[in-house]
Formats: structure tokens, sequence, C-alpha cells
């Protein structure tokens, strides 16, 4: 507004509505903002923090005092593992103070513990004694803090001098409790949405997403929209995107706090990812109502066996599979189901700890490094037989209990082995046929109904020499909900949270689920390994990426570009490639080599990729590996001689020829592929991008003809 030529006096201020923007905010509470890192998803990377930012996302809490803000934001955190601090002696802890690290303050709590003095911390860390007066006593006591009755406080910014109107509130303790909580008048039903907390690696602004269309859909139902949530960069924490907002932590003690106040009719889990899933079973046994799919029936979607036998039944594939809770158990169930194996911990978020092994020796060295941090309560191991060049498909679809309608099929332009988070996918799908496109649908009806899914639901396939294999199903919203609901011009979400409220998917007027599309999208992970020095560039099954961006274009090349080009990682026109793959790609790297020659580009390689490229007569330059001395590879690289790099890995750790290969090229900022679909798809799309301008549409002008619309679209802005 100020930009336009408003003054700070002539803006309201929308928290008292009676102040203008000019009257500065007095607080009588305290805010933490607390950054959440995902170094365990960057094995080897430098996990010290610096002026390089590193944290993927962050929570933030409110509390009457410091100490309660504090300790608030530490139990937001939702860490995958509590960092092992116990049996450290004093000495050990004042030394690992001595550099910030992403786990310092659960260093500093633990040494106040053993001992260890405030002047003796203060020399390391040079952290203000005020603070580490309050941490002390944290240290002492961290109970204390939270003495007295719970109550819910207001908002304000104005210290109670002037009322505030915004339904924005936070818990507090205090001797003497006093809500502050204020309700429409007359007053009308709640529902409660739970969203995701802070964005880390698998649960992001997708989800944020979700909610905040959920709480839209709420509000026009005529109920009051209730949001729990504590990630301050989300749209669902504005305080005028819900009717009430509670900045409180999500765990169940914290959303059962508020849940005793609200009394709604019904709580919402699937919108904000894993985190509230995890809640809805405690919710459940407290006595709350879940809307939309059953308790059981996400537990029937994630517990192995129980899905095993439902696609058993329903006459559907899956590659083989067992479960082990133990070492001994897991290592004869690998030889039981067959190798290479796709390996997990049961529920996880974004493919924590993922890994493919190809061996009895692999999978023993995985067991090992993720041994179970609580074995009180072993939690299971999943194995999976792992389906080699594989084309791996995503479905999004609504269910109502009775009725499935499939949103969105997309095809990953990597092949299987690839977490879904990280790879680049396509809708409508390039090269699936008509009947295995029905046959995907006629799966994604058959398991929704099966499993009893009411709102949405995220099924995950592989296509593998003709025949389709169910990976997964999840009876939630999935990352790719926004992605999908742009590319199609229908609001998911939104239709999940009607359905969720009782209505039909009769009622929605959707339109039909193979209506042609004139237009191709594709999405692309943003991948953050310039952050982190020291980890590997390459893609697995573990998920990486840090957010995502969408091209649209009328062909699979041109958007694949245009998706390469907002990733950061545009592509080249024209210079030098350097492809250097394993035995088994040489064959398809031919292809790679021969559509790049084609456009113009000069082919360096090693020696054994060469040699293959050369004997189809393609015109190849030889080029050291690292161990041969140099000039090398990467001394090519840096010295700035190429332009695109195609490198599939063979081998796996730090400093192979591949990790040095593509550290060097993100350190660069050269795209670096490495599989050889997205080499392929990369080769076709910088020969479209020849063709001349691509042209430009905007997302309502995209959809309005093919939806009969002459209104903007609801699913957001773009072009």
């Amino acid at each position: 507004r100020l930009a336009v030529g408003y003054s700070l006096e002539e803006i309201p201020n929308d928290i008292t509505q009676v102040t203008p923007a000019s009257f500065e905010p007095t607080i009588d509470y305290v805010v933490v903002k607390w950054p959440r890192f995902a170094f365990e998803k960057f094995h080897g990377a430098n996990a010290e923090l610096s002026t390089h930012m590193k944290s993927v996302g962050e929570a933030m809490a409110i509390g009457r005092t410091f100490s309660q803000a504090f300790l608030k934001a530490m139990r937001s955190r939702e860490l995958d593992a509590p960092p092992q601090l116990d049996g450290l002696d004093a000495a050990t802890l004042l030394s690992m103070l001595e550099r910030p690290t992403s786990d310092r303050f659960d260093i500093l709590l633990q040494a106040y513990r053993q001992g260890v003095t405030r002047d003796q911390i203060h020399e390391k860390t040079f952290i203000d004694p005020w603070f580490l007066r309050e941490l002390e006593a944290i240290a002492a006591d961290p109970d204390k803090p939270f003495e007295g009755e719970r109550s819910y406080k207001a908002v304000d910014t104005c210290a109670a001098e002037f009322a505030a109107e915004t339904p924005y509130f936070y818990s507090g303790w205090e001797r003497k409790a006093a809500h502050e909580v204020t309700r429409s008048h007359p007053p009308k039903p709640s529902v409660v949405i739970l969203g995701g907390g802070p964005n880390r690696i698998g649960q992001g602004i997708e989800f944020d997403y979700c909610c905040v269309h959920a709480a839209m859909t709420v509000r026009e139902s005529g109920r009051d929209a209730v949001m729990i949530n504590c990630n301050p960069e989300t749209v669902s924490t504005d305080y005028d995107t819900s009717d009430r907002l509670y900045f409180e932590p999500l765990t169940l003690e914290d959303v059962l706090g508020v849940i005793e106040i609200e009394q709604p009719e019904g709580v919402i889990v699937q919108f904000g990812g894993q985190t509230p899933l995890k809640l809805a079973d405690g919710l459940q046994a407290a006595g709350v109502k879940i809307l939309g799919t059953s308790v059981d029936s996400i537990d029937l979607a994630e517990e192995r066996g129980r899905f095993g036998d439902l696609l058993a039944r329903l006459g559907y594939h899956a590659p083989p599979y067992a479960t082990a809770s133990t070492i001994d158990g897991a290592l004869a169930a690998g030889e039981e189901v067959g190798y290479p194996l796709l390996v997990r911990p049961s529920y996880v978020l974004g493919g924590r700890a993922m890994e493919i092994v190809y061996s009895g020796e692999g999978l023993a060295d995985y067991l090992t490094r993720h041994a179970d941090p609580d074995p009180t309560h072993p939690r299971n191991i999943y194995l999976d037989r792992f389906l080699e060049d594989a084309i791996e498909v995503d479905v999004d679809a609504l269910c109502d209990g009775d009725e499935v309608w499939v949103g969105g099929i997309m095809q990953h332009v990597e092949e299987a082995g690839i977490h879904s988070g990280d790879s680049a996918c396509v809708l409508p799908p390039h090269s699936l046929g008509p009947d295995m496109l029905e046959q995907i649908r006629a799966t994604t009806r058959g398991i929704a109904l099966g499993l009893g899914v009411v709102g949405l639901m995220n099924a995950q396939y592989a296509v593998h020499s003709g025949k389709l294999y169910v990976i997964e199903a999840n009876p939630r919203a999935s990352r790719t909900v926004p992605f999908v609901s742009k590319a199609i011009g229908v609001p998911l979400a939104k239709m999940a949270c009607r359905i969720m409220l009782g209505e039909k998917i009769a009622d929605l007027g959707l339109p039909a689920e193979d209506a042609p599309l004139d237009h191709v999208s594709v999405k692309e992970a943003v991948l953050p390994f310039d952050r982190f020095e020291g980890s590997d560039a390459i893609l697995g099954p573990e998920m990486r990426s840090t957010g995502e961006v969408m091209g649209v274009a009328r062909d699979f090349p041109s958007a694949f570009a245009k998706a390469q080009a907002a990733a950061g990682a545009a592509l080249p026109d024209s210079g030098t490639a350097f492809i250097t793959v394993t035995d088994s790609d040489k064959p398809a790297a031919v292809a790679v080599a021969q559509l790049l020659h084609d456009l113009g580009f000069t082919i360096v390689a090693t020696r054994g990729t060469a040699e293959a490229i050369q004997r189809w007569g393609i015109p190849t330059d030889v080029v050291n590996k690292i161990a041969d001395g140099s000039p090398h590879v990467v001394d090519l690289i840096e010295s700035g001689e190429v332009d695109l790099v195609v490198n599939t890995p063979t081998g796996s750790g730090a400093r192979t020829d591949g990790w040095e290969i593509r550290r060097a090229a993100v350190a660069r900022g050269i795209p670096a592929l490495t599989t050889l679909s997205a080499g392929l798809s990369a080769a076709r799309a910088i020969a479209a991008a020849r063709q001349g301008d691509i042209g430009v549409v905007s997302l309502q002008e995209l959809h309005a003809a093919r939806l009969g619309t002459t209104t903007p679209s609801t699913t957001g802005a773009g072009s």
C-alpha cells in the first residue's frame, strides 16, 4: 500500500481496527523462532553453522515468558530422533560447544546438567549472559515454566491498551488462568485443521497449500475454520486465513488442549502431511472425531502386511516384499525376497533412511547404520524387491467412500528408484498407452474403495515389462496435489474437503477423468546441494529436494525446458557436453550423445563411455578419469569448459569419480543429470527451445476453454 501512495496513518491496523499502521506494536508475550535443519538427508555434509544458510524451514512459538516460548519451540521441531548426548562428559560437551551446530542448544542444556558453569559456556559460545541465565534455569527445572493452569491468550500487539480484534491465540501458563478466546456471534460449529509444522524435506508448503484450501472450504460451508500450526512461513498461520488460529506445537498434548476449548465437530488430519497423521490414533483414543478417512484405513495403507493382504484380495500385483524387526530377521528376509532391495523403516516421511541395496553385505551395512534408536520399541524394517528400469507413476484421486475420481496420472521422468519428491514428472503421461492408463485408473479405484478413503488419496505404481505393480497408497494429501490442481484446473484440496464435510463426488461438478488436455505440465524438483558442501548430488530413494517448480507448454520438451530453467539449472543452447555412465547404461548413452551431437554439441567422455559412443560413429573427445591424472574431467569442469554433465553413478560414497564430478558441476552451476532418462529429456528440450518462442499463457486462459469457465481459476495464478 505504501508503494502505491498510501501513508502509514492512512492504513488501518487490522489487529485493533481503531489504530493506524503507524501505531508501533507493544507486546506482552515472547516469540521464539527455531530453524529446522535436515543434515540427516545429506550424508558427508559439513553440519557446522555459518553465514551460509543451511536450515530448510522453521518453527515459531509464543509464550508468556522466554522459557515457555523457548521450550514450546524446541518441541515444535519434530526431529526424527533427538540428539544422543547421554554419557558425554562435561569436557566433551564444552568442546562441542566451540563451533555452532544444529543441536547446539541441546548440547548446552546437557552441559548445564553435567555441572558446567555459566562462565565456562560463555567462554566457549559468547552467548549473551541473559540467555545463559534463562537456559540454566530451564536445564535445572524444565517443568517450572509450565506451572499453573494453561490458558489461551490473544495476540494483540498493543499490550491490552486497545482491544484486539483478531482471533489469533497462543497458550500460556500463569498462576491465574483466564482464557481470551472469542467466538463468532451467533456461535457456529467449528472444524479444526491440523497444519504440517515446520517445513522440512518431505513436508513443505505443498501441505500448507492444502490446509489453506481446507480453511477456505470450511468457512464457505458456514462453519468456523480453526487452524493449529507452528510454522511462521505459511499462509495457514496468517491471522485472516481461518476464523481462529492457534499458534501451537503439533503434539498430542498441545492439540488436545485446543480441542478442549474449541469442542469442534471434527478434526481434519489429511492435509498436513505425516505430522497430523501421527496424531490421529491419540486423538481418536481421546474421543475426538476424525473427519474423512478413518484411522483404521490410514493404518491399513501404512501397515505393509495388511496392505499386502488387501492387494491380494483385489487381485493386484506388488513387488515381492517382507517385514522384519531384527537384523537377523531382515537378512533372512532379504534372501527370500531377492536382490536388489528397496529398504526403509516403517512410518517414514520423505523417504527418510530409504536405500537400494544389491547384496546381503549391502543390507548388513544398511542395518548397522540405521540401528533402531529405541530398542525397547523396535520399529519394523520394510524390504521390497526393487524393479530396475521400471517407469514410475504417481496418481492423485478423490474418493467419497462410494465413488472414485482420478484427478491426475503423472509419469516420472526418472526411472523407478528416485524418490517421487525428487523426480521430474509429467502430466499427462508421455509414453503410457491408453490400455495401461485405464488399468491404472481401475486399480486406483479398487484401492481407494478397498481402503475406505474419504477425501484424497495418492497411489504410486511401477510399470515393468508391460506389467503394473502397486508400490504404495497414501490416504491423505500428497505433495503433488498443488501441481495436479494447477495442471488440470481443479482445486483438489477444496474438493476433498467438501467430501470430508459430507458432500459426494456427484455433487462437485468435476470434469470427465479422461478429458483431454491441450497442454503438458512438468514438475521439477529444486535441490539444495550447493548449500551442503561435502554431500553427493546424486538422486535416490531418500528425498532431498526443498521445493519444486512447474513448466507448462504445448509439448513435453518445451515444458521440460521451462521447468529446468525455473529450477535454476537452465539448459545450455550449445557448447560441450560431458558424458560418463555406468557400464549397464553405455548402450543407452549413445542415444543421448547422438542427439546432443546433432544439435552441435562437442561430446567429451571418459575412455570407456567414449569408446561405446565412438563405435556408433559419433565424434567424442576422451578425457582422463581423476585417477589417471591431470588434465582430468574435474579440471575440465572447474575451468569452465563443460556446459552440461550427464553422469550416472558407478559407485557410492565420498571421493568416487562420480562424486567429484557432481560436486564440481554443482559448484559451477552446471546442469548435472544423473539419469539417462533426464539426459534424453534435456536433449529433446534443447532441440525444442531452438524452434523459437515457446509462448506464454496464463493459467486462467489455459483452463477456461477446457472447463467451460470465464472466471479466473481458483487453483492459483501462474503462466
